[in-house]
């Protein structure tokens, strides 16, 4: 009789913490379940609709995407879709957020909470390219606004759901070269590293914008820009980890793990959350053509359908989200920041790199037909 009760017991017990650590695990919410995504930018006055968008998207069999704000027209086209959807909170809104937790919970309700389940939003990017910005101030509110926001998601029991990130530029790491001396700069390590350390804790990934076009663009003389098209190259050798890159992407991602891991966060994984390469440019931006942009993006599609991981973290599939689905023609800066788009406003692609779902039409490019 006391065997069969120690039994029950041990059983029971066994049975109560596999039950609790699952509940707890932080790494069960994964925003990005695919390897291939794509940024969705409406900085334009001559794009489809959201609703034209979403069958663009299905046709190409895209079903990861990132937008930088949460606007209702695209969240109501996206729903019964099955896209899954990683919503903005804008920067504009990242003070507010930090210093109001109900405002937090009021936004989260209002954006995400009442699309749910219909419209997969299965993330939630707090603020873009805050940490190493020109606006100092959201430094320091960066990690108050994720906090809030996630706190509502877990009021609301959207937490198994709902993953809570925020993506950063190039602009917060300093000596990226060769990718293993690479550290986070001096001045925004201090509000990353509490960043991180809160990532850690709820299971969220290192989110890198990340873009081989601009770091070419930077130093053209010294780069190869068949390294930094995925082309044949020599490539480079890291003299401290004696891995070989045969390509500028994986030595990027790479410079991320080694800042991480520089900052005691060696397990956390780094997704990119945009990369691209400008097809039109001004006149002092000579790799931005067609040609380019095709070899770049049909090689990153390459790239990711192996499902490698990089030499540094060979373990770790590497996933990133295209920039841009279109151009976009109303955004500020120089010619290649309109010029990133894969697709034309008509729904013709801008270049083949392999997409299916498109038709060719009768003036020879390839267009979808935007009737369902």
């Amino acid at each position: 009789m006391k065997k069969s009760l120690r039994f029950f017991l041990r059983f029971h017990l066994l049975l109560f913490f596999s039950v609790f650590f699952t509940l707890i695990d932080p790494k069960k919410v994964q925003a990005f379940t695919g390897n291939y995504g794509i940024n969705y930018g409406r900085i334009a006055d001559n794009i489809p609709s959201p609703d034209e968008v979403a069958v663009l998207l299905r046709a190409s069999k895209i079903k990861n995407v990132r937008i930088y704000d949460a606007d209702h027209s695209v969240l109501k086209a996206f729903s019964g879709t099955g896209l899954e959807l990683v919503v903005g909170l804008p920067n504009g809104l990242v003070k507010e957020m930090s210093a109001n937790e109900s405002h937090a919970m009021d936004w989260v309700k209002e954006n995400v909470q009442n699309f749910l389940p219909k419209t997969k939003i299965c993330g939630i990017a707090v603020g873009n390219e805050v940490l190493g910005g020109a606006d100092s101030e959201l430094w320091g509110a960066l990690l108050g606004a994720v906090k809030n926001v996630y706190n509502s998601i877990k009021k609301l029991h959207l937490d198994d759901v709902v993953q809570i990130t925020t993506a950063h530029s190039q602009a917060v790491f300093a000596n990226s070269y060769p990718p293993s001396s690479c550290i986070f700069k001096e001045g925004v390590d201090q509000f990353m590293k509490p960043l991180l350390d809160f990532f850690s804790q709820i299971g969220s990934p290192f989110c890198l914008n990340v873009y081989p076009f601009l770091a070419y663009m930077s130093d053209p003389e010294n780069i190869d820009i068949n390294y930094a098209l995925f082309q044949s190259t020599q490539g480079i050798d890291d003299s401290k980890t004696k891995l070989h890159y045969d390509n500028m992407l994986d030595a990027q991602i790479d410079a991320a793990y080694a800042a991480l891991e520089d900052a005691g966060f060696k397990k956390m994984e780094v997704i990119v959350t945009e990369t691209g390469w400008a097809s039109r440019g001004d006149s002092n931006e000579a790799a931005a053509t067609v040609d380019n942009a095709r070899t770049y993006n049909y090689n990153l599609r390459k790239r990711l359908a192996k499902k490698k991981g990089t030499p540094l973290r060979p373990k770790n599939v590497v996933k990133a989200y295209v920039f841009a689905i279109f151009n976009e023609n109303q955004k500020p800066g120089p010619t290649s920041e309109r010029n990133f788009g894969l697709f034309k406003p008509d729904g013709s692609i801008a270049y083949d790199i392999g997409f299916h779902g498109l038709k060719s039409s009768s003036a020879g490019s390839s267009h979808l037909s935007f009737k369902v």
